[in-house]
């Protein structure tokens, strides 16, 4: 398998949502390079044993790291689990993350049911993380049957 880098965030509510998902993934996680904004990869590191390169808080501007890791193609896959229902000052930053990761197609997660797919992404079809996209593939031979 490449080796990919995978950056991990979540808001305090969901931290342990992440460590569960993490632990639950660990043997995979093991084989790539783990980023993530400090407290998140802080916990992740003490409840998982596994190395988590740390960046600074969310807040502090560790989302912001995370959107320049995004924008150098550095991060194959951000699992940004959010807490939806309280509000955040830094919200601004958070919504740069996410448009960033549009802006270059890199897979996101926002909750636990899309990390899951993100990670089956990742261990199972890494092809996908390297243009070779299912539905661009689709797209071209339906233009190539139109022209």
């Amino acid at each position: 398998m490449n080796k990919f880098t995978l950056a991990i965030i979540a808001h305090d509510g969901k931290k342990g949502d992440m460590v569960q998902l993490v632990k639950a993934h660990k043997d995979e996680l093991s084989a790539i390079t783990l980023v993530a904004t400090r407290s998140t990869g802080q916990l992740v590191n003490a409840r998982t044993g596994l190395p988590v390169t740390l960046l600074q808080s969310g807040p502090l501007g560790g989302d912001q790291q995370i959107g320049a890791l995004v924008a150098t193609k550095e991060v194959a896959a951000v699992i940004f689990l959010r807490d939806p229902l309280t509000a955040h000052p830094h919200e601004p930053d958070v919504s740069a993350l996410l448009r960033i990761c549009d802006a270059h197609c890199i897979p996101l997660a926002t909750n636990i049911a899309t990390a899951e797919a993100v990670l089956h992404l990742l261990f199972e079809h890494p092809e996908a993380l390297n243009g070779q996209h299912i539905a661009a593939e689709y797209l071209s031979e339906i233009a190539a049957e139109h022209n």
